[in-house]
């Protein structure tokens, strides 16, 4: 049947999305994955300027508080989730609204930890893990409507981030 040109996919007379590459190498595939995998590590960069030191260490947190080794591998599976999500996003509808949500919840996601870790800015930190989860939130329902396995990747980080809120 007739195809129409949707983002970086066809929609077909049948109404599926075909990647648009489809056909081409599976070396620009994967070098497409290993690009959003290392976006999705940006807000790592945070960590650079801003750790835990000795201010968080005497907040005073609730019993299931997770212990500090957790953090490192959680978010590391956590990123690389997300730049999965983005690029099945991606090959299915290309540059398009929901990339953008994902990408504002990378920025939020990258500005909490300078703000709570590094300034200590409790108020602006509650701000800021609140726009993030909301951003985050958008980013499952729109990634939903391209492809449902990419926004069902997304559940663990929102989940995280509501219980990293709590």
């Amino acid at each position: 049947g007739q195809n129409a040109d949707v983002g970086a996919g066809k929609v077909t007379s049948e109404g599926t999305v075909r990647d648009a590459d489809a056909g081409s190498g599976q070396g620009r595939r994967l070098a497409a994955l290993a690009g959003f995998v290392a976006l999705a590590f940006v807000p790592t960069l945070g960590a650079v300027v801003a750790r835990p030191d000795a201010w968080y260490q005497g907040l005073a947190k609730p019993s299931w508080n997770p212990p500090p080794w957790v953090f490192g591998p959680v978010w590391t599976l956590l990123y690389a989730t997300l730049g999965l999500a983005a690029w099945r996003v991606w090959r299915r509808s290309g540059w398009s609204r929901p990339l953008a949500w994902w990408g504002l919840q990378l920025l939020l996601n990258a500005a909490w930890t300078p703000v709570f870790f590094g300034l200590h800015l409790l108020g602006a930190s509650v701000v800021v893990i609140a726009a993030l989860w909301l951003a985050l939130a958008t980013t499952v329902a729109s990634f939903a409507r391209v492809d449902r396995i990419a926004a069902w990747t997304l559940v663990p980080c929102l989940a995280w981030v509501t219980f990293a809120a709590a």
